[in-house]
């Protein structure tokens, strides 16, 4: 539901969805491509080859002492090694592996609960969580946070397995705990719903509530508004001694270490033309077109393909992309009912800074970030302040894609900083 404001004069309130479709479990698909990180130059990796015959969870790296590893999802045979650039000119390797249609399962992972299996094994699991925080001499961690609620609007998927599968996310909480020996864990909290009160409470973590109105479940609302902490501009929420794991990733963490088998699958929001969401499991690795044609959606020439959800999202330019570990919404918008984008220049309507939840002065940071001066519009105009929650873009009356230009500002001046550093 979304209420809009008038004249200016009052917020607009969006809600996130709270009705969870049930879990629907895509099969095997016939291949997965799977993106391998800092490969040399773009080069192949010395420990995979075309041909080469892999099993389902077993450990791609391109080396045998590399820190940089993918789990294969499906159990086949690797067809083609090709170099592959993200939007931020990050370098990877593609693996795309046929797959058989039945899982023959690796042995090599352990259940010991130590950081060094999770590092090991659970970097790349579902929900793409990170446990080096807590091997970072520089950082003490005291809080872990499993957040069941869907950080954009529409998508159901963390809130869905909170709904289902709470007695695996109790046995992930085990796993932290034993992981953590709770030598400088003081708590372990879940935050959900009102209406996945009921299922949280048997999770063996601390439940703490979360506002139906976005965007109260991003980490540092849910900082600030259950944990009374504000995070400092340039600060990471681990530099407050706090980590943030989804409910999926710890579901996927009690699975694994009760059955011995390594996390392949992910769940994923998939919403329609019509708005319709349906929740579907499917292999990491699985190219988008399959999941598409499996929720009977057909996707037309100027059509929007959105890879997460329609505030936070990224807009994705094939089909033919793979599911990754974050992955958790598909959104198809049609040609006529997708938002545009403008070189308009700001009128000063104001609409960005009344409803910016840091209160940045939004409209002279998007000034600064349209002329490529990053430093100035941190400097200045706040620009590491902002939690991307993308409500600037939604109200603005010019349509300029303020969320964009935030998000490529702050990955330049990261640019900056590390050729500064160097």
């Amino acid at each position: 539901m979304i209420r809009r404001s008038f004249l200016g004069f009052g917020k607009p309130r969006l809600q996130y969805n709270l009705s969870p479709s049930p879990i629907r479990e895509l099969p095997i698909p016939d291949k997965v491509i799977l993106f391998l990180k800092g490969t040399q130059n773009g080069g192949h990796p010395s420990e995979i080859k075309v041909g080469d015959a892999v099993k389902t969870g077993q450990r791609l790296a391109a080396s045998p002492d590399s820190d940089e590893y993918v789990i294969s999802s499906v159990t086949g045979t690797v067809t083609d090694l090709v170099p592959y650039v993200d939007a931020y000119g990050g370098k990877y390797t593609a693996i795309t592996i046929k797959a058989g249609g039945q899982d023959n399962w690796d042995d090599k992972f352990n259940k010991k609960t130590t950081f060094d299996t999770v590092l090991k094994f659970f970097e790349y699991a579902p929900g793409n969580p990170s446990f080096k925080p807590f091997t970072d001499p520089e950082r003490t961690i005291r809080t872990i946070i499993i957040n069941g609620m869907d950080q954009d609007l529409v998508l159901t998927a963390n809130q869905c397995v909170v709904q289902n599968e709470s007695a695996e996310i109790k046995n992930g909480v085990q796993v932290l705990k034993n992981m953590t020996n709770m030598t400088s864990i003081d708590r372990i909290v879940i935050t959900v719903p009102e209406n996945l009160v009921q299922q949280a409470n048997t999770t063996g973590a601390e439940l703490k509530v979360v506002s139906a109105t976005y965007p109260h479940s991003l980490p540092h609302m849910i900082m600030k508004d259950m944990l009374g902490k504000v995070v400092s501009a340039g600060d990471t929420v681990e530099d407050t001694g706090v980590v943030f794991i989804s409910a999926e990733a710890v579901a996927a963490l009690g699975v694994s270490f009760h059955t011995g088998q390594l996390p392949v699958t992910k769940v994923v929001t998939v919403v329609g033309k019509d708005g319709n969401a349906t929740n579907v499991r499917v292999r990491i690795g699985a190219p988008i077109r399959g999941v598409l044609q499996a929720c009977r959606i057909t996707l037309n020439d100027r059509d929007r393909l959105i890879l997460g959800g329609p505030m936070r999202g990224s807009p994705a330019y094939s089909r033919d992309l793979p599911v990754q570990h974050g992955t958790d919404g598909i959104v198809v918008q049609d040609e006529d009912n997708s938002a545009k984008t403008t070189d308009y220049p700001c009128i000063n309507c104001g609409e960005c800074v009344r409803i910016c939840p840091v209160k940045i002065p939004v409209n002279m940071l998007v000034r600064f970030l349209e002329a490529g001066l990053y430093e100035d519009a941190t400097a200045m105009y706040d620009l590491e302040c902002c939690i991307e929650c993308g409500l600037c873009s939604y109200v603005c009356i010019s349509r300029i894609p303020i969320f964009q230009y935030i998000r490529l500002g702050k990955h330049e001046l990261g640019l900056i900083k590390t050729a500064e550093e160097a």
